[in-house]
């Protein structure tokens, strides 16, 4: 007989089937070898699991060793697969009894009244990497396994210890976290009376979700704040302009806590990405909060977008349901910046390789910061107005066409900074933006203002005759592409919904108009 053992392929953020064949031969000559396109860590995994087997006790099987990862088409990578190789290697060997579980017919069509029968090997997926001594560590993906092992109607999961709370997040399948290959042994045999990991309860977690920094701490930066709950409240793209040192990272990082929390589905989208990148924090297993990423500008375009011989999730994959913030916007280079473009209008990002394309979700906020000059101040006169210029000439049009809010963040004064008093606070900023979320819901459900379509558009907010005398002034003297119009009517829209009014009118398009700051400059 020869053993199948379930695993999985990791794929993006998304698991596939992996079935592991075991086959044994008493020839003579010593060979051990792995089938199936398996990269150099798989064809590695013989001699982890071979040390494994022999320092946890255990007896390694002389002879042919043949081990087929199924399907054969499709290549394996990372050492997920050596605790599913020796699992399939000690029951062949009858190390682990191969019974099935009570109440279930044996082969012999007699029910099994063994009590101590444990997990049915045939009915569980295994994965995680073996360390010499029989340790198990953790792996990449767990909880997009426990998602597959439930798609597939398996009873269990078997998983690392330190993957055990994300693979508990998906419902409807046990999860045994385990520590060393003895234990897995005792949980397939019945000797160990080993309990699932507990659910993890994810309404519980994002209740108890904060952003790192209130809006109160930043003094003044009133109209900033005006700007970010506008971009919040519809999800709209936003870049400050403003000298260093006015608090606009500060506002970027603090975003998250005026947004609406994440919903279930949410947060479990977030948290397979996070997971297939190797990102997750193993304590919580769950991402509770709006993630917020910002990278340095010195990183390249696989970093931002993902890539890779194997693809994985880049920056802005990992922003999903987030925020990406880039600091200091001229500083990346251009064709970085150029990579945002596509993301930016289709919220998902493929990645090509020869083997194939995988697709990583990139529904996210984007957040940028940039000083007027290199210095981070502007000098005065014709030379200072120059140099602003070539410093801003480094951000493509096409890019700030796809970025609805240009807002100044202008120095401080100091006697505002001295003050003891604390500006607006995370907490109204939120209820505004919740409010006009609940007041847009009726019209349109969750789908933001920023992602409405020019059509939907023309049907939500009919313009009357003095918005449109403004818009059209605006189109011509600032010589707005269609793009920038649309991006004027959606801040418009979301605009009129924070006063909770259902027509836009002229003061609301006045208001989005002003948000096209770079525009105006040009």
């Amino acid at each position: 007989m020869v053993p199948k053992i379930h695993s999985f392929i990791l794929q993006g953020v998304d698991a596939s089937p992996c079935e592991i064949e075991v086959d044994l031969d008493d020839a003579q000559l010593q060979r051990e070898l792995i089938v199936g396109l398996p990269d150099a860590a798989v064809r590695e995994s013989l001699e982890r699991v071979r040390a494994a087997i022999g320092n946890a006790g255990y007896p390694m099987p002389q002879g042919r060793t043949l081990i087929n990862l199924a399907p054969a088409d499709v290549r394996k990578e990372g050492p997920m697969y050596d605790l599913p190789m020796a699992v399939g290697l000690l029951v062949a060997q009858g190390v682990i009894h191969h019974r099935a579980p009570v109440g279930i017919p044996n082969a012999g069509g007699d029910l099994c009244e063994d009590e101590s029968v444990g997990l049915d090997p045939r009915r569980a997926l295994f994965a995680g990497e073996l360390a010499l001594d029989g340790r198990v560590r953790p792996i990449r993906g767990a909880i997009a396994m426990a998602d597959l092992a439930r798609t597939m109607g398996l009873d269990a999961v078997v998983v690392p210890i330190d993957n055990a709370p994300e693979a508990s997040v998906v419902g409807g399948v046990r999860v045994f976290g385990v520590s060393t290959l003895a234990e897995v042994v005792g949980l397939l045999n019945g000797d160990l009376p080993l309990e699932p990991h507990p659910p993890v309860d994810v309404e519980s977690l994002l209740a108890t979700g904060t952003a790192p920094i209130d809006f109160a701490e930043i003094k003044g930066q009133e109209s900033v704040k005006r700007a970010f709950v506008i971009a919040a409240a519809g999800g709209h793209n936003i870049v400050m302009l403003g000298p260093a040192g006015t608090g606009k990272t500060m506002m970027a990082k603090a975003l998250p806590g005026i947004m609406p929390p994440l919903t279930v589905e949410q947060a479990i989208e977030v948290t397979r990405i996070y997971s297939s990148a190797g990102e997750l924090d193993s304590k919580s297993g769950l991402i509770s909060v709006r993630p917020v990423r910002s990278p340095h500008h010195t990183a390249s375009s696989p970093a931002i977008v993902g890539g890779g011989v194997v693809p994985r999730a880049g920056e802005i994959s990992l922003a999903h349901h987030g925020i990406l913030f880039l600091d200091e916007l001229p500083e990346f280079s251009r064709p970085v910046l150029e990579t945002l473009r596509q993301p930016l209008e289709d919220h998902v990002v493929t990645i090509a390789r020869a083997h194939g394309s995988v697709k990583f979700p990139a529904s996210f906020m984007f957040v940028a910061a940039m000083n007027p000059t290199p210095r981070g101040d502007v000098a005065p006169g014709e030379v200072g107005q120059r140099e602003m210029d070539r410093y801003l000439s480094r951000i493509s049009g096409p890019l700030l066409d796809r970025v609805d809010l240009h807002v100044e963040a202008p120095a401080v004064p100091w006697r505002e900074l001295s003050e003891g008093k604390t500006g607006t606070s995370t907490a109204m900023m939120r209820e505004q933006v919740l409010r006009a979320r609940a007041f847009s819901k009726p019209r349109q459900g969750d789908k933001p203002n920023a992602r409405l379509s020019g059509r939907e558009l023309d049907v939500m907010m009919v313009l009357d005759d003095a918005s449109k005398i403004l818009i059209e002034q605006a189109m011509v003297q600032l010589g707005l592409s269609a793009r920038a119009y649309d991006k004027i009517r959606r801040v418009a829209r979301t605009i009129a919904d924070i006063q909770g009014v259902e027509s836009v009118r002229a003061e609301h398009i006045a208001e989005a108009v002003q948000y096209r700051l770079l525009d105006r400059r040009v």
